[in-house]
């Protein structure tokens, strides 16, 4: 499988650490292929094996399951240089979010932005577009595949599989639920924040005025709601 190298040292970095991550019982990973020269890339694009396997953006708990055995085979890698110098939609969507400086006026977002509070989940390498990056085969573990790689709490990368989930394939509120985890509802609130900004973000390089899609105003208030509460 063949991709443009749209960041050349991100995908040289993501190269090198999935070439050394252990497939398990609870997950596989696509492997990277060297070119002739011994480089990850050639000509500006990088080569992986085929995974076997669909995605299915409907199996959102097996998601999520292959994701935490994912995030825990990268638990001792270390933040990559790069993350600070990448600019782009997400980039700029994941910082904002995170930012407890940053003030958003718009009506959407500006009740997300205030209900924030400092976490203190421990951050680490993650994949931060994980609900549609895991192939299902029968008989062999879920596939991750795609890895956006961001540094931020585990938790927030499932919480960003829960909002895809909420927000496209038809997931309940009772997906909201993850109690076990570290400052889940913050992770909720920085992950809806991180979707919607980064289609502002797509929206303004078109030269178009944002209008949020109706589909993200019932999961803020359901997110919201979790974070007033603390469950």
């Amino acid at each position: 499988m063949l991709k443009p190298a749209d960041l050349p040292v991100e995908s040289r970095w993501r190269a090198s650490v999935l070439e050394a991550v252990a497939d398990t019982g609870r997950f596989r990973v696509a492997r990277p292929v060297r070119a002739a020269s011994g480089d990850w890339l050639h000509g500006g694009w990088e080569a992986w094996r085929h995974a076997e396997g669909r995605t299915d953006p409907k199996r959102w708990d097996d998601a999520l399951d292959a994701g935490a055995a994912f995030h825990e085979a990268l638990a001792g890698v270390a933040r990559p240089a790069f993350l600070d110098d990448r600019d782009d939609w997400w980039s700029r969507a994941d910082r904002v979010s995170w930012d407890l400086e940053a003030v958003e006026e718009h009506p959407t977002l500006e009740p997300l932005m205030r209900a924030r509070r400092p976490v203190g989940a421990a951050a680490q390498a993650v994949h931060g577009d994980l609900l549609g990056n895991v192939l299902y085969a029968p008989g062999l573990p879920p596939a991750v595949i795609d890895w956006a790689p961001y540094w931020r709490p585990a938790g927030w990368a499932a919480a960003v599989a829960v909002v895809d989930a909420l927000c496209w394939h038809g997931a309940g509120g009772s997906l909201l639920a993850g109690a076990e985890r570290s400052d889940w509802p913050q992770m909720l609130l920085r992950a809806l924040l991180f979707r919607m900004i980064t289609d502002r973000e797509a929206g303004r390089a078109g030269g178009g005025e944002w209008h949020p899609h109706p589909a993200y105003a019932p999961v803020a208030a359901l997110v919201i709601a979790a974070a007033a509460s603390g469950a």
